[in-house]
């Protein structure tokens, strides 16, 4: 019992100083913070100091303004499981999405199952990064159009209007790398020659 206290002592104690850092790498005030949430500035300034007990009220307001799961801000202890325990998402139109991250603000990294579907070009803000694990990818980037093959890798500027998914009948398996900015549109994609066939 004494150990499964202290623990719980060592999860609450580190809620606060993840707390600071979290909103100090968002660049956020108190003041601002205590706008968002609607908690006052002095508890949020207790809960970072750790003089305030965290409790799931204050935590959750929390947890969703600074867009993380709840979970990063308790950071449960390790069970000794060095695997990443994933959960995929199935999407209305028979894909799977599978979150490799979860850092918001910066690049998430997603492993994509796309079922076959309709081309619907779309556009936003960031950077993009497609890499082929296993079928034939279709992408059309603008007014180009290319598919890559397992091994074969695409980045692009997601302004550009774009689309991609299998290039037949088929699912089409990809790692696929989102970033919050992009430069120019490039597409690279290393194209086999005959040398890389057995012929």
């Amino acid at each position: 019992m004494d150990h499964v206290d202290t623990e719980l002592e060592q999860i609450l104690d580190g809620i606060g100083p993840r707390l600071r850092t979290l909103r100090q790498e968002r660049g956020l005030t108190l003041e601002a913070l205590s706008a968002t949430t609607g908690i006052s500035l002095s508890t949020l300034s207790r809960l970072e100091s750790g003089r305030r007990r965290p409790t799931l009220d204050l935590l959750i307001p929390l947890a969703r303004a600074h867009r993380v799961a709840l979970d990063q801000l308790v950071a449960a202890p390790a069970t000794g499981d060095p695997r990443v325990h994933l959960t995929p998402l199935r999407k209305g139109n028979g894909s799977i999405l599978v979150p490799l991250t979860q850092y918001p603000g910066r690049v998430q990294v997603f492993k994509h199952v796309l079922a076959p579907r309709e081309p619907k070009l779309v556009t936003h803000d960031g950077y993009e990064w497609l890499y082929v694990l296993a079928g034939e990818l279709r992408l059309i980037l603008g007014e180009q159009e290319c598919t890559l093959h397992p091994g074969e890798v695409a980045e692009f500027d997601t302004r550009e209007p774009h689309w991609f998914g299998p290039a037949n009948a088929s699912a089409v398996e990809i790692l696929h790398l989102f970033g919050p900015r992009g430069d120019q549109a490039v597409v690279r994609a290393r194209r086999k020659t005959n040398q890389d066939h057995d012929s």
